[in-house]
């Protein structure tokens, strides 16, 4: 078996994020081919990818409509690796957080991955291809006693990680490895415009994420499934 991505077909969620953008950089870097779907109408002007020759971006997928995930999935030939960024984040006291608001994050971190998995590993047992998924849990869905107001957050990400884990021992007679990595504070400039006094020195840099779901999602990685890898960096 190889162990490049060179011409393998993946999809990246949330690939116009920050930390998107630094996976499909690094995808691209290693020969790959990225597929990514983009809720909105039109191309994000700050995703650097739109015009490459590997980047196929789609329009007008919501990755909480089933159907869309799976027409989205569908086009996608000999799909060999999902990874799962799309997210979301929110912070309030527990005794203020509305039912609507736990409903959502529960969506779009928990359900949302669940529904991509289902898609890839669909495909992939189609296709007979023992592939890579990669999602991404948090630091708070493993601990969360490591901050207050998360509790909604912390555990849509708990439950991303548990289905992480389930899916490796379902998966594991059958070829396809399930990992994910759990980032703590990820060194953005949104994080750095909303906490200008924190020491961005200890965050976790965008490269060194891409870098590790780039080697789960690999042919390199023969061994590694049901996996929760922590990306602390030193905070």
């Amino acid at each position: 078996m190889t162990e490049t991505l060179e011409g393998k077909h993946i999809v990246v969620t949330g690939g116009t994020g920050a930390l998107g953008g630094a996976v499909v950089g690094k995808l691209l870097s290693d020969g790959a081919i990225c597929h990514v779907p983009n809720a909105h109408a039109a191309a994000p002007t700050h995703f650097p990818f739109t015009t490459h020759d590997r980047v196929q971006l789609v329009h007008n997928v919501d990755l909480s409509d089933p159907a869309k995930v799976e027409a989205f999935y569908s086009q996608v030939p000999g799909l060999w690796g999902s990874i799962h960024l799309a997210g979301g984040f929110t912070a309030a006291p527990v005794e203020k957080i509305e039912s609507a608001s736990f409903a959502e994050m529960m969506d779009t971190n928990a359900r949302t991955a669940f529904l991509c998995c289902r898609a890839a590993i669909r495909s992939m047992l189609s296709s007979d291809i023992a592939g890579r998924i990669v999602n991404v849990t948090a630091r708070a869905g493993l601990d969360p006693r490591r901050g207050a107001g998360m509790v909604a957050y912390a555990a849509s990400k708990a439950a991303v990680a548990a289905m992480t884990v389930a899916m490796a021992e379902e998966l594991k007679h059958k070829g396809i490895l399930v990992n994910a990595v759990a980032p703590s504070t990820l060194d953005t400039p949104t994080n750095r415009a909303d906490m200008p006094d924190a020491d961005a020195t200890r965050w976790v840099s965008l490269e060194a994420a891409a870098e590790a779901i780039a080697y789960l999602a690999s042919p390199a990685n023969q061994a590694m499934s049901g996996t929760l890898v922590p990306l602390y960096g030193r905070a």
